[in-house]
């Protein structure tokens, strides 16, 4: 296990589709925006183009499916949506209406190098869509009752059934036409916040998604999004940090939860489950969790901290009896 970086939050990672050729993956924290190209051992600041006068506070950080060609790069922060080009060397800002809003999470198009779409959450003023690829921004909140975004997940089919969902502080919202009109599904008010989304990577024929909250633990959908249930089956409980979904060959369909002192993966939707058998940090306070090269025995996972830095183990796996 290694870890690095000063003693600052680490809110959210973000690796380059080509991890394992460029080892290249971003870390959002309380002091900026930083970058490691050697796979998490060491890591610089990207805002020093900026000439900051006091720390940029990022929330939240986002690449696009083509990285590796195209660079580009987004972060959210306060009153706007940062956009680089060049791999977080220079930015572009492009800032979000009066009074500048919280931005929390991040959503890009699968297929943003054709349709250049992206996706802001933000506290208290709702989700904006940008379709310039982060140029210009516009609110995208007809029938969103509740404004404030903790997390975003996108149809890994955008471009034909154009489908997102918004998790709030109250619930969670659908939209089946790009963002353009939103619709509250079935899901159990006690239950929200809902901290984190994520679908799966067949979800046009399987309809399977999954989501994270605070107070309740992990709930799944199987028919797109309309209806929700409690996983349980000694599936994770509590609050759910960070949701992942792997594709890998001995794993297979894989769903990744990080809880704040343990990590657990189902290869079966959540109907069992295996736990991290790695030495992780959990004294230190797990925030958040990036699988890059997959679930594997022995692939990378790197897990962001309350206390600063980046923890890095290998995937082990044991069955939760």
């Amino acid at each position: 296990m290694e870890a690095s970086l000063d003693q600052d939050l680490v809110y959210g990672l973000a690796a380059s589709p080509a991890f394992v050729r460029d080892g290249v993956i971003f870390a959002a924290r309380t002091s900026g925006l930083y970058r490691s190209d050697d796979r998490g051992s060491q890591w610089r600041g990207l805002y020093s183009s900026l000439k900051m006068e006091s720390p940029l506070t990022t929330l939240v950080v986002a690449v696009s499916p083509a990285f590796e060609s195209d660079r580009t790069v987004f972060a959210g922060v306060q009153g706007g949506v940062l956009c680089s080009t060049d791999g977080g060397e220079t930015w572009r800002a492009s800032l979000l209406p009066k009074p500048p809003p919280l931005v929390t999470s991040l959503a890009v198009s699968p297929d943003f190098s054709d349709d250049g779409t992206v996706l802001a959450g933000t506290m208290e003023d709702g989700v904006f869509r940008s379709s310039d690829r982060g140029g210009r921004w516009a609110a995208w909140n007809f029938g969103l009752l509740d404004m404030n975004i903790l997390s975003l997940a996108i149809s890994p089919g955008f471009a034909r059934d154009e489908t997102l969902f918004a998790g709030t502080v109250s619930g969670i919202f659908r939209s089946t036409n790009g963002g353009r009109a939103w619709r509250e599904v079935s899901f159990p008010s006690e239950a929200a916040p809902v901290s984190c989304l994520v679908l799966s990577p067949a979800f046009a024929n399987d309809g399977l998604a999954f989501a994270g909250t605070e107070a309740q633990g992990l709930f799944r959908s199987t028919d797109r999004g309309v209806t929700w249930e409690l996983v349980t089956h000694e599936g994770p409980t509590g609050e759910a940090k960070s949701l992942m979904m792997v594709q890998d060959q001995a794993v297979g369909l894989g769903l990744l939860v990080l809880r704040s002192d343990d990590l657990v993966l189902s290869r079966d939707g959540g109907g069992s489950w295996s736990r991290c058998d790695a030495d992780l940090p959990a004294e230190e306070g797990m925030t958040c969790l990036a699988a890059p090269m997959g679930a594997d025995v022995g692939s990378p996972l790197l897990i962001g901290l309350e206390e600063g830095g980046v923890a890095r183990v290998e995937a082990r796996w044991r069955p939760v009896e």
